[in-house]
């Protein structure tokens, strides 16, 4: 199946291999000052002044019914009120964690030659290897950022090369933790189903076979930060989102009430937003959330970045079970995942419109 992504327009160069030049001046290309407010960039709020929710999985497993319904209100007002949580207790062993964070750095200290064999190129329908997506132009501004792409679910999609021209060590800590992660999607999607009264055997029948990709990630450090931007702002198109931060280095921001909010992640912890797709699943009841990634000065960035979408042959739209016409209309159209993800990938990131909108039913007619 090649319908994931569109082919990238423009193959983008590495960054790290920039910055290895010793530049002194940011390229045109990158400058993005457009990005920031003239109190956006580093003046923007803390951790500290919003109550981030924390879910603890196990707790929410739990067989005491007053620590699982607890946490189970505290996973439900995140999806309503956020968009956006952080989970502990996940199941996701500390040992592979270090072992993920070990091996990153390999991925990315590849020689060029090497990195060579594993970059996106055009033409290439998953888009995947080493590259940016969503740059559709040579006049395009372009993130300060390198990225690796892969699909990771089902097996039967993946690319063979891709996996082999990995470092080892990092190939197989990657095949546990995306196991890991998908019997973390089924539970908290599980949860939300149960949350929103959602038949529960939709939810398994979409996701059963889940579409499963991987972003792992590099922001270099930049001397003229306020410059730049690492991740322009945009909500994820899948279901859900899971990232794994590999250092401390702070730059994953949220949008809350209109202000960007800096993420301090737990240690030990994994953070999850809602993607668009679950916004439409919900019929609006979960909303997506608007993200970006901004770049230290000084330290650079590492993570991982677990996309989740439907079965590569489901039908995107809200879930039946949640729509009783006319008491409760469905605000979205039905697509299929093919040109969802078409239109998703046809358009450069900016904030978070395009998808949805191609979405939204629009005065009742669900033919606009």
């Amino acid at each position: 199946m090649s319908y994931e992504s569109s082919p990238p327009k423009v193959v983008v160069p590495s960054v790290h291999e920039l910055i290895k030049e010793k530049i002194t001046e940011i390229p045109n290309p990158y400058i993005r000052t457009s990005c920031f407010d003239h109190e956006d960039h580093h003046t923007n709020q803390s951790t500290a002044d919003h109550n981030i929710p924390v879910i603890d999985v196990q707790g929410l497993l739990s067989g005491e019914s007053v620590l699982a319904d607890s946490e189970f209100e505290k996973l439900h007002s995140a999806c309503q009120d956020w968009g956006f949580f952080q989970v502990v207790n996940h199941g996701i062993g500390s040992l592979l964690i270090e072992n993920l964070k070990s091996e990153m750095r390999n991925l990315f200290e590849l020689p060029v030659e090497e990195r060579k064999k594993i970059c996106q190129e055009p033409g290439d329908q998953m888009a995947e290897g080493f590259g940016q997506l969503f740059v559709v132009s040579d006049d395009q501004k372009r993130d300060w950022s390198d990225t690796f792409y892969l699909t990771a679910l089902p097996t039967k999609l993946r690319k063979p090369q891709l996996f082999a021209g990995m470092p080892v060590l990092l190939r197989e800590s990657l095949e546990t933790y995306s196991s890991g992660l998908k019997n973390l999607t089924m539970i908290l999607l599980g949860k939300m189903a149960k949350a929103l009264k959602m038949d529960s055997d939709e939810i398994e029948e979409l996701f059963n076979d889940c579409l499963q990709r991987m972003g792992l990630n590099y922001y270099p450090p930049c001397p003229k930060s306020e410059q730049v931007i690492g991740l322009s702002p945009h909500s994820d198109a899948g279901s859900l989102s899971i990232v794994l931060q590999l250092n401390e280095t702070e730059g994953l921001q949220i949008r809350k009430d209109g202000k960007w909010v800096t993420v301090k992640p737990i240690p030990g912890a994994l953070i999850v937003n809602i993607g668009d797709m679950l916004e439409i699943l919900s019929n609006g009841a979960y909303p997506s959330i608007e993200h970006r990634v901004v770049v230290n000065p000084t330290m650079e960035r590492f993570s991982i970045a677990t996309f989740h979408s439907t079965n590569p042959d489901a039908e995107i739209g809200p879930a039946h079970s949640l729509i009783d016409p006319p008491h409760k209309p469905a605000l979205f159209r039905r697509e299929t995942l093919k040109k969802y993800y078409q239109n998703f990938f046809a358009h450069k990131l900016n904030g978070k419109t395009t998808n949805l909108d191609f979405m939204r039913i629009q005065n009742g007619d669900p033919s606009s």
